[in-house]
């Protein structure tokens, strides 16, 4: 192995109440002896046991809920059975999965109060995760090198996937997945979903990949230093080293060829790069600056549009215009494979962290523009009342649920245009309060 395999205490080993261990005694007494799947069809299972929607942790903790989950696994098990899953691992993983509460407070809540893209990125990439990175691009240069040359994605970039993704190793969570995957199935908030996960999660420890003592995961069951779902596992994930494995904890060769033919898989194109900072003419329409807007770069360049250092901007097929923090702050011309970063990933902060990390890895500078570090982010409930007072006045935005999404964006924008503003659909404090008060926006 490439490094240290990271363990927790194994989650299963201990002491189950004696009323989950009994219903788990009746749940293994119809199993058979040899691992293969029962080739008679399976009848259609029973709708598994879900948790009371709305209960809180303490409830959670309760002999009845300790109960109705030991219930629900039982039912469960033929369904994972028809999915072709063997009695030795539901004897070994499914019967001693244990009930975690605390997920389920972690998947109901939602922080009140975001981060501005700039504060993101502060942390993100980080001084000391520059450092780092660079550090262990020199400790495993081998196992990145031999990924980037088979899969065509750099080595700068595999390690900030893995930067980002778990801290370079240090941090890819406490929990047992399937410990993880069986609550949040059992909580029912998104059954179907965690049903399919945990099969999958099965069907890893069925193949010899990992044993469930050592799957660990964070609390949404995304696992090992590439944070992969067991889906997205079972799909991507490489036996690099050819020990007959496919270990994203501890094979530092699977973790970096995995990583790297997730990327190749999604689309990366090894002959461009991920986009580069530009600086936007002063007439530019910031209504353009969205994704789903595309041209190729050398029709941004014919609008006016140039790198910071005055250099030709890179051929790249399909490129958009990016502002992450509106007319104020930075401009970036992206492409295919920030859009493939995007995959792993589907958040606009997060893509750029990944690349400016990977470029700063690369030895290349940082973000040239100043970011409007005078400029606050909106709480949810701020948001809330942003989509909601576009709404009143005709904007629409779907759903006020306080998330600046693309159709907020929009409306934003639509807004902005109104009122003769920069249509750049970047949230302030201003534009919420002049939305509130129907008095008019004065022009940026």
């Amino acid at each position: 192995m490439a490094f240290m395999l990271q363990t927790a205490p194994s989650l299963l080993n201990v002491r189950q109440p004696l009323l989950i261990t009994a219903i788990a005694a009746a749940l293994l007494a119809g199993c058979a002896t040899r691992s293969e799947p029962p080739t008679a069809a399976v009848p259609e299972p029973a709708q598994p046991a879900k948790a009371e929607q709305g209960t809180d942790e303490a409830a959670m903790e309760s002999p009845i809920q300790a109960s109705n989950f030991a219930h629900w696994k039982q039912e469960f098990a033929p369904r994972a059975r028809a999915a072709g899953i063997s009695e030795r691992t539901l004897r070994s993983a499914l019967a001693g999965a244990r009930l975690q509460p605390s997920i389920v407070r972690l998947d109901r809540s939602q922080p009140e109060f975001t981060r501005t893209p700039w504060q993101y990125l502060d942390s993100a990439v980080s001084a000391q995760r520059i450092r780092t990175g660079k550090l262990k691009m020199q400790e495993y240069a081998a196992s990145l090198q031999a990924a980037s040359q088979r899969y065509g994605v750099p080595a700068p970039v595999i390690a900030a996937i893995w930067g980002m993704e778990s801290n370079y190793g240090s941090n890819f969570g406490s929990f047992s997945a399937v410990d993880a995957l069986a609550t949040l199935a059992f909580d029912g908030r998104r059954a179907e979903w965690a049903q399919k996960e945990l099969i999958a999660a099965l069907r890893i420890i069925d193949n010899g990949d990992i044993d469930a003592a050592h799957m660990i995961s964070s609390w949404a069951g995304a696992m090992g230093n590439t944070q992969f779902l067991p889906s997205v596992f079972l799909q991507y994930a490489v036996d690099a080293d050819g020990d007959g494995r496919r270990d994203i904890w501890g094979s530092m060769a699977d973790v970096a060829a995995s990583t790297a033919n997730y990327l190749a898989s999604s689309g990366w194109n090894p002959g461009e790069p991920w986009g580069v900072e530009v600086r936007l003419p002063a007439n530019f329409d910031y209504a353009r600056t969205e994704l789903s807007t595309r041209q190729n770069s050398s029709a941004w360049a014919a609008e006016g549009v140039q790198s910071m250092n005055a250099q030709a901007l890179p051929a790249m097929a399909g490129a958009s215009i990016i502002a992450p923090a509106g007319a104020r702050g930075p401009a970036f011309m992206v492409g295919s494979n920030f859009r493939a970063i995007l995959r792993y990933n589907n958040s606009t902060n997060y893509a750029l962290a990944v690349s400016l990390l990977a470029s700063q890895l690369a030895g290349n500078g940082g973000v040239s523009a100043e970011w409007p570090r005078d400029l606050g982010a909106l709480t949810r409930e701020q948001t809330r009342a942003l989509q909601t007072a576009l709404s009143q006045r005709g904007f629409a935005t779907g759903a006020a649920d306080g998330v600046m999404g693309p159709a907020t964006r929009a409306g934003l924008r639509q807004y902005q245009q109104s009122e003769g503003l920069v249509a750049d659909g970047y949230p302030t404090l201003e534009l919420l309060q002049r939305l509130q008060a129907g008095n008019p926006s004065q022009k940026q």
